[in-house]
């Protein structure tokens, strides 16, 4: 690697061993890239606290909802190749999907969170999770709970779904087939980056702990109205969940299992070439980073803005991230790609992997030279 960064490697290094050793947390790992090339691949700790077994580079860890990311970036590929339209409405090609009025329901309402469809019902279990043609179905037969693009509304389950099936019915391969075949080879990281987690490769996976996740989930469910709408007590985004294999194992669109230096590589072939592989052009990166709504959200309360299925936050960056701690964000002014993710789940901790995050993005910004153009 480049040995500009070795002061930033071994700033992050340090911050990890201490994260360790301190035992708030488990393992961790950190990647960025700039300008397609590998700066920063550090981990430190444990994947199981129970055998010993060490965090290594390519140990993939479930990261939740970071996952949305693996997803929207399968569209704009998909969108790239010319085989799929952000506006194609949904019914169009699920035919089924136009039920109770949700003919007008585009993709791009769906990618932005304001299809009007975030709930799920009250009893929806894992089990149901691991059966797609039953989650497709029930989002088939549901009501919408306004007409699109009305409100902004976090669709933290059904959107997965919704944008799966559209990939489903416009390639006849499953999500987590077309990003393998599409994404994850091309890159090498086919290994290392998933939606639906091979069995043979569950063994490899790193073994969620609860930090505070768990009652995080339990307050917002008390707390916030439509939480448990669109996060059913059953199926709450904790280690419960992340952990069962049959959900692992099954096509969730909207969480994903990854390394931090393969999903870091993703966002880096949206920016530009890593190794001879772009994904999209400078044009469809552009587009789909912008800022397409800005609103304030309904089941959490808080002003958000996105993208077409990514986060867009006031640093300038794109990309999503995990309850528990993880994250993926793409920094295109700087040409720089930084991911983070931990097996141990944490909330109320003073958020650790967002600063490794700001940590990279700041030694990166403030490096003469470090700039694309300059």
């Amino acid at each position: 690697m480049d040995t500009r960064w070795d002061g930033l490697r071994a700033e992050v290094r340090a911050a990890l061993d201490d994260l360790v050793s301190s035992g708030r947390e488990a393992g961790v790992q950190v990647a960025a890239y700039l300008d397609g090339t590998p700066i920063v691949e550090e981990q430190a700790g444990l994947a199981d606290t129970r055998t010993g077994r060490p965090m290594t580079a390519d140990t993939p860890v479930h990261a939740v909802s970071t996952g949305k990311g693996l997803t929207a970036t399968v569209v704009h590929v998909l969108a790239e190749q010319g085989r799929l339209d952000v506006d194609l409405p949904l019914a169009r090609v699920w035919p089924e999907f136009a039920r109770h009025g949700k003919d007008g329901i585009t993709l791009r309402h769906v990618l932005t969170h304001t299809a009007g469809l975030p709930a799920l019902p009250a009893d929806v279990t894992p089990a149901d999770f691991a059966d797609w043609a039953r989650m497709c179905r029930l989002l088939a037969d549901a009501k919408p709970l306004w007409a699109p693009g009305e409100r902004l509304a976090y669709h933290a389950w059904t959107w997965g779904w919704l944008v799966g099936e559209v990939v489903r019915r416009v390639t006849g391969r499953s999500v987590s087939r077309v990003l393998a075949e599409e994404v994850a080879g091309p890159l090498g990281v086919d290994r290392e980056l998933f939606l639906a987690v091979p069995e043979a490769e569950l063994p490899r996976l790193a073994r969620l702990e609860d930090a505070g996740l768990s009652a995080l989930m339990t307050w917002a469910g008390a707390n916030l109205p439509h939480f448990d709408a669109v996060a059913p007590p059953a199926v709450r985004p904790d280690t419960v969940t992340g952990g069962d294999p049959d959900v692992l194992r099954a096509e969730v669109p909207s969480v994903g299992t990854m390394s931090a230096r393969a999903v870091a590589r993703m966002y880096a072939a949206l920016l530009g070439p890593v190794d001879g592989v772009r994904l999209v052009s400078p044009e469809r990166m552009r587009a789909a980073s912008a800022p397409a709504v800005r609103a304030q959200e309904w089941v959490f309360g808080q002003q958000s803005t996105f993208g077409l299925g990514y986060a867009v936050d006031d640093d300038g960056s794109f990309g999503t991230a995990g309850s528990g701690g993880s994250l993926a964000f793409a920094y295109p002014e700087l040409g720089l790609t930084v991911a983070a993710v931990r097996n141990r789940l944490g909330a109320g901790d003073g958020d650790p992997m967002e600063r490794l995050r700001a940590l990279v993005r700041d030694r990166v910004a403030g490096t003469p030279g470090a700039q694309p153009g300059t």
